[in-house]
């Protein structure tokens, strides 16, 4: 006597072949790995070499290129004295607040010798952000852009851009920013302003030694 097959209800099988096309399509978004060593290392401007704290020995860091969708994992190791925490300027934490990186606010900083993966989504977000250490002053060397792109198939609101060039505006202090704002909090007053504004990490040109 023949035993008949045992056959799936029809619900199962739409919910086996619908689940199958979401893993398929590419518009969900991918996980993008990044590594972030943070570690002293000399940079010279305005004709004066100090040792800064940066990301992968770059001054401004490296940028993070994502498109909508995507799950961001970046693993953040200290090589420096300093305790670390990474700030993801503008990125909407949808339920992944404890990657927002105020430091004793949202987490605990980063100690010397360990390290922390970061890791939330790009929910609803395209355009140009940026990224900088969120503890005392570091983030005057401690900073990059995101760029965030539109999910494959999803035009620019506007005519697609010819080429991405980040534009980075920032501070550079001939002493340790650490000491400035140190020398701050000890008397009451305000901090010393920086010997120079910068554009991607360089003086202007109106500075002396800027072109060096």
């Amino acid at each position: 006597m023949a035993v008949p097959l045992i056959s799936s209800p029809p619900f199962l099988v739409f919910f086996s072949f619908f689940t199958l096309c979401l893993l398929a399509d590419p518009v969900l978004g991918i996980t993008r790995h990044y590594k972030f060593d943070i570690k002293l290392h000399n940079v010279t401007r305005l004709c004066r070499t100090r040792s800064i704290v940066s990301v992968n020995r770059q001054f401004p860091g490296p940028r993070i290129v994502a498109r909508e969708g995507d799950q961001l994992l970046i693993k953040v190791v200290n090589h420096v004295p300093n305790n670390i925490s990474i700030h993801w300027h503008g990125i909407r934490q949808l339920r992944s607040g404890w990657a927002d990186g105020p430091a004793y606010v949202t987490q605990c900083p980063i100690q010397t010798g360990q390290s922390y993966v970061y890791n939330f989504t790009i929910v609803g977000q395209r355009g140009t952000l940026f990224w900088h250490a969120h503890i005392s002053w570091l983030r005057a060397t401690l900073y990059g852009p995101i760029i965030i792109l539109p999910k494959r198939g999803v035009p620019y609101p506007f005519a697609k851009p010819y080429k991405e060039v980040p534009i980075i505006f920032g501070e550079w202090f001939n002493t340790d920013p650490e000491s400035v704002i140190s020398q701050a909090l000890q008397t009451g007053g305000g901090p010393n302003v920086s010997d120079a504004y910068t554009i991607n990490g360089l003086p202007g040109p109106l500075y002396n030694c800027s072109a060096k």
